[in-house]
């Protein structure tokens, strides 16, 4: 292929022809044992490298250029903390380059559907959709919570060594009760699995019934990812009240 046909094809083109070339039902049924077993599976294989190396410069770049320090705790996830810098959906929408492309593509949530069982949908709430999240400092982290969807896919552009944090936990088969999230009765009751991750990685987190948090970076650690949020059809219907969203970023 030649070089302008590799920069000119769209991010959607680019994984519609990776699945059809690359990927098979296999792949596709072991993710969704994992996410069925667990509430978490790596999806890695569906983006080809090209698409990843796009998405990694676009993140560097919008952190350089936009990202803004928040250091919060959210009541309705136990007070659990928020350490990091982070960049906004309505930013990432403006400035309309891979990361956009790449939720709005249809061969993705295709082959999330696969993985998913279910058709996996558009988030209704446009803030959900994306945001880059950035940890640089001893003890940044994305504390324990639970997330008002029920898919999030989360792609990992920069990622430590597990001796400095930056790995992810989960606690499978929870429920979220805002009024009383009880998040530490919830970590004495139940197993917490932890998963290592590198650079180029992707996962789908079942994300409604999977309490989760990303462990705090030490020193020298940098962890750089971009969440996107999708919906299944059960949520289209569900009364959301956003709160921990719009007191992160003003919306």
């Amino acid at each position: 292929m030649l070089r302008e046909d590799r920069e000119t094809r769209s991010i959607d083109a680019r994984i519609e022809r990776h699945l059809a070339d690359r990927v098979d039902g296999e792949q596709h049924w072991m993710a969704r044992k994992s996410l069925y077993e667990t509430g978490f599976a790596l999806v890695s294989y569906v983006l080809p490298q090209d698409v990843k190396e796009r998405l990694d410069e676009e993140m560097a770049a919008l952190i350089d250029a936009q990202s803004i320090r928040r250091d919060m705790r959210f009541a309705q996830t136990g007070n659990s903390p928020r350490k990091m810098r982070n960049v906004s959906a309505a930013d990432i929408h403006q400035h309309n380059g891979p990361v956009r492309e790449l939720y709005d593509s249809p061969a993705l949530r295709g082959a999330l559907s696969a993985v998913a069982g279910e058709d996996v949908l558009t988030c209704p709430y446009a803030p959900e959709h994306y945001v880059i999240t950035h940890l640089e400092r001893p003890g940044d982290t994305h504390g324990w919570h639970w997330d008002d969807y029920s898919f999030g896919v989360i792609y990992v552009a920069e990622v430590p060594d597990v001796e400095l944090g930056g790995f992810v936990q989960t606690v499978p088969n929870t429920v979220w009760d805002k009024s009383n999230p009880r998040v530490f009765q919830n970590l004495v009751d139940n197993p917490i699995v932890s998963y290592s991750l590198r650079p180029g990685d992707m996962y789908l987190l079942r994300t409604d019934t999977t309490l989760h948090r990303v462990h705090p970076v030490e020193t020298g650690g940098r962890r750089t990812i971009v969440n996107m949020a999708f919906a299944a059809e059960r949520d289209l219907s569900k009364e959301i009240d956003h709160e921990t969203m719009e007191e992160l970023f003003h919306v």
